[in-house]
């Protein structure tokens, strides 16, 4: 068995919520830094060229979102892999499964930057983009389809390393990276005035530099997950199971990213600066989401961890402690932004209409981030057992059928942006109500993946 380093956590014993705790808040930390991309993005961007350019930026979300969804989702898939053969101390098997992750997302690399260059103005006449907007908006995207590679290379990077439980080094490369973008957005468009190329030039960069570094660390490293070079391979069997458990959660996101390309049209409607208004919304929700989400990431590396030890009540416990986590830590950070919602939208345009906007969307839908706690910790939780296939299914049905039959029929019904801000909210309740009755029901147990068969599962 390989010696376990201060950096690489072994959730399998010790104080269920000081693991989780100390293994998010790092991530959390991180996850504000790597929000921080697009959204000194559109705080630049919106200050000093203007509403068009901040709802440009905002309209391409949706999109950047299918591909990088997709190689989340299988990235997720390696990440469980990993951590429970790490979790069952297989030197052998986490060898095998880096090399094989890395290698994939080097061929996903080169696959989606062609496919998001080629398709950009496809992509955004389907969308409906207002034509005050189109050619920023399709200028941003090829640019950051040119550079995507930086952002899939750190988060598989930083997803091996979480997977072992180190979430502290991809923590200071993204703040490294972060301060690089910063300075970079205000040369690029403030002083070198490029405009919206500007920001994405700054972006790319940024990612650029956040991958290098945790490569770096994952060559250099002396530990089992260590990348060996000139032995990357797809091993089938790690590729069988790579694809198997994170298939389901890659689908999921992709299609649901590609519905919020149909929210994106209904926003598109309402003009360029209903556009910037939400876009700003975006931005600020993206970080008050963000502790469900780092406990969601932290309960899947430790009941992976678990499983693959073969305690399943402990992974069962660090669940119900997950779920209370989630709530504090999204409580908090809720209650400033409703205080606050019209100042932190003129962060990103003070023209009265966007703030509008901007502050409706916020009082409307943020107040329903508290039920998708549900959803986030509960699907976290089972993708750490192995089981994508049960929550993916719910996810698709809330997220996308639901949430366009809703958008559709009340669109048809009523021209109202209320009825169209609500169309998240409406998916986030059925997704947590539908979640909790599968997890409470057990079944899920019986489809657990444990990809170490020499230990078995204790009830």
């Amino acid at each position: 068995m390989t010696k376990l380093r201060n950096r690489s956590t072994d959730m399998t014993t010790g104080n269920i919520a000081r693991h989780l705790i100390s293994f998010a808040a790092p991530l959390l930390l991180g996850h504000i830094f790597q929000q921080l991309y697009n959204a000194v993005d559109s705080v630049v961007v919106g200050n000093y060229v203007g509403k068009e350019a901040l709802a440009a930026v905002g309209s391409v979300g949706p999109i950047i979102n299918i591909l990088i969804g997709f190689f989340a989702g299988l990235s997720l898939g390696a990440g469980v892999v990993i951590s429970q053969y790490y979790g069952a101390h297989n030197d052998r098997s986490v060898h095998d499964s880096v090399q094989t992750t890395v290698l994939l997302v080097l061929l996903l690399c080169i696959t989606f930057t062609v496919i998001g260059v080629v398709f950009t103005p496809m992509m955004l006449r389907f969308m409906k983009t207002p034509e005050d907007v189109f050619q920023e908006s399709a200028e941003y995207l090829r640019i950051y389809f040119l550079g995507v590679s930086g952002l899939m290379l750190y988060n598989m990077g930083s997803g091996i390393l979480r997977a072992v439980g180190d979430s502290k080094r991809p923590l200071y490369y993204l703040v490294v990276s972060a301060v690089i973008n910063t300075v970079l957005d205000l040369v690029f468009v403030a002083v070198f005035r490029w405009g919206i190329a500007g920001a994405a030039y700054a972006t790319i960069i940024a990612q650029g530099i956040s991958a290098l570094l945790v490569l770096v660390t994952l060559t250099r490293t002396k530990e089992n997950y260590r990348i060996v070079w000139h032995k990357l391979k797809l091993d089938p069997l790690m590729l069988k199971k790579v694809f198997r458990i994170g298939m389901p959660t890659a689908i999921q996101s992709a299609i649901t990213a590609f519905s919020n390309v149909f929210v994106q049209s209904y926003i598109n409607r309402f003009g360029s600066a209903c556009m910037a208004g939400w876009t700003a919304y975006n931005k600020i929700d993206a970080f008050a989401i963000l502790p469900m989400q780092v406990i969601s990431m932290a309960v899947t590396t430790f009941v992976g961890q678990n499983i693959g030890a073969g305690n399943l009540e402990r992974a069962r416990e660090g669940t119900k402690t997950a779920m209370k986590l989630g709530y504090i830590g999204t409580a908090l950070p809720l209650a400033a932004v409703m205080i606050f919602a019209k100042q932190f939208i003129s962060l990103f345009n003070r023209e009265e209409e966007v703030l509008y906007y901007g502050t409706l969307f916020i009082l409307m839908i943020s107040p329903f981030l508290l039920v998708s706690v549900i959803n986030h910790v509960l699907s976290g939780s089972m993708r750490g057992a192995g089981e994508t296939k049960i929550p993916t299914v719910i996810m698709i049905s809330s997220f996308v059928v639901f949430r366009q039959i809703y958008l559709a029929v009340s669109s048809a019904l009523t021209d109202s942006i209320y009825v169209v801000a609500l169309g998240y909210p409406m998916g986030w309740m059925l997704c947590s109500a539908l979640m909790f009755l599968y997890y409470k029901s057990g079944k899920w147990k019986k489809r657990i993946d444990v990809i170490a068969p020499s230990n078995e599962v204790k009830e």
